[in-house]
């Protein structure tokens, strides 16, 4: 080979290009071995899918998710043989050494403790609804309460990253993120994945990106957060000085250096980029419209509470969450931390309740109204429940509860869901489940199904392995579809 074969902008010789190329030769050949679909096209595609596979029951999801675990034995699933046995011990027959957490596990007694609160029956399915909870009270027939979910993680982090993912570990897609892939958004001009963030009263636990990312997935299918600042989407503004045609000319130019390098390279993430340029773009116009309740009626205001027109509140945050489903948004996903009660419950619970049930119960009769309920599928619920014995020394006055991944219960509404029931039970005690459970996994599964995605069909190609939400189990729960 002679040296004009040698490009001149490197400055290397022969022989450091032929050591160069062979090094390079058999990093590739290894590559080839070790992950066979390392220079594979058969990758998913950058866009979403496009299915259902199956006519859909809902066509929206919103999660009301309550961060840090409510419990369960001061909301929905009502124990009074509790309060007759407050303070006696919890039976190792009903325990049976099951794991505990590290804040408990150096306990030598477990006494038994009922709810401060009172409970009584709702509606014509005669539900049974704590007192801190008045104004979901009254739309019990319109929700299905599930008593008998079940997770094996046991602390916070690894328990809600699996709720949200489906696996305990990250870097794995959010079902947001699965949703955006496999259906796509009903709306050009909104993502199809939107996060919302509130704090209330009670001990909080924090929230992180992780919860909201698209994963091995492409970055499109990442979930765009919403803030409480006057910017409610950062960075969309065009920068001072500048205006709307600059921007467009701006990316028109970007877009061409990008598609260069797309055919250079192939990098499909390449292309994902762009796609978020020209969403941020048409996001400009569309985002100010769904944050501005100057518009709404007195009446909306008054159902939500006046809380609805400070940004970044929970209420606000359930009314802007009715806005962007009806705006098209496939997945709204709202987190609000303060639920974790390990020591004063009877404080802090109550504070913790008076933040979500007024606007919960709200937007539920809004979208009922509006004839958006039968098609918008609603959750709320937390990781995993509260223990039935008291953590720390027992008070009627003072109490806390531990986690408990065993039995907790959730509850849904809309979407395709039976209105007016009550799914599963836990033990006298509130321990164990003894009818119908149902696994994380499961509830991924029904949610995807409602949403018309066969939940081990929805699948995705990542080093070698076809991942999907439910990874290697779930089964849809027929007894809560309408």
């Amino acid at each position: 080979m002679s040296k004009e074969f040698i490009d001149s902008r490197f400055h290397i010789t022969r022989k450091h290009f032929l050591g160069k190329l062979s090094l390079g030769l058999g990093s590739a050949a290894l590559g080839s071995l070790l992950i066979p679909d390392l220079f594979s096209k058969s990758e998913a595609p950058t866009q979403a899918l496009g299915l259902p596979h199956f006519a859909p029951k809902a066509k929206r999801v919103i999660y009301l998710f309550q961060n840090g675990a409510p419990s369960q034995l001061e909301s929905f699933d009502y124990k009074p043989m509790l309060n007759k046995m407050m303070g006696e011990e919890l039976p190792e027959s009903v325990r049976m050494g099951q794991r505990l957490t590290g804040m408990t596990s150096g306990q030598s007694k477990f006494p038994l403790v009922g709810s401060h609160f009172k409970f009584s029956q709702h509606g014509q399915s005669g539900a049974w609804v704590s007192e801190l909870f008045p104004n979901i009270a009254k739309i019990v027939d319109d929700i299905c309460i599930v008593k008998s979910m079940h997770t094996e993680a046991i602390n916070h982090d690894p328990a809600l990253t699996f709720m949200q993912t489906g696996a305990q570990q990250g870097n794995r897609p959010s079902m947001g993120a699965w949703m955006s892939y496999g259906l796509g958004s009903e709306n050009k001009n909104l993502p199809a994945y939107c996060v919302l963030l509130s704090r209330g009263r009670g001990n909080g636990q924090g929230v992180y990106s992780k919860l909201w990312t698209n994963g091995f997935l492409d970055s499109v299918h990442q979930g765009v957060q919403f803030s409480s600042s006057e910017e409610r989407v950062l960075y969309l503004k065009d920068p001072e000085g500048r205006d709307r045609m600059d921007r467009r000319r701006m990316l028109d130019q970007l877009a061409q250096l990008n598609d260069l390098n797309y055919k250079e390279f192939g990098d499909p993430e390449i292309q994902a980029r762009v796609q978020q340029y020209e969403l941020a773009y048409r996001m400009q116009t569309a985002v100010p419209e769904l944050t501005d309740f100057s518009k709404e009626s007195d009446d909306i205001v008054k159902m939500y509470g006046a809380d609805c027109l400070m940004p970044g509140t929970y209420a606000a945050n359930c009314l802007l969450a009715r806005k962007l489903s009806e705006a098209g948004v496939r997945f709204v996903q709202l987190y609000h931390q303060g639920w974790d009660q390990h020591g004063n419950m009877v404080g802090e619970m109550p504070l913790q309740a008076e933040d979500v049930d007024r606007s919960t119960a709200a937007l539920i009769m809004d979208l009922k109204q509006r004839g958006l309920l039968d098609e918008t599928l609603v959750i709320w619920g937390g990781e995993f429940g509260r223990t039935n014995y008291c953590q720390g020394s027992l008070s009627k006055e003072n109490y806390g509860r531990d986690h408990h991944p065993r039995a907790y219960t959730i509850w849904m509404a809309g979407g395709g869901v039976k209105p007016g029931i009550t799914y599963g039970e836990s033990d006298e005690f509130g321990y164990n489940i003894v009818k119908d459970p149902v696994h994380v996994n499961d509830f991924h599964a029904t949610v995807l199904h409602l949403m018309g995605l066969n939940h081990e069909q929805l699948t995705y190609k990542h080093l070698g392995r076809r991942y999907r939400l439910t990874d290697v189990a779930g089964k849809v729960v027929a007894g809560i579809l309408a």
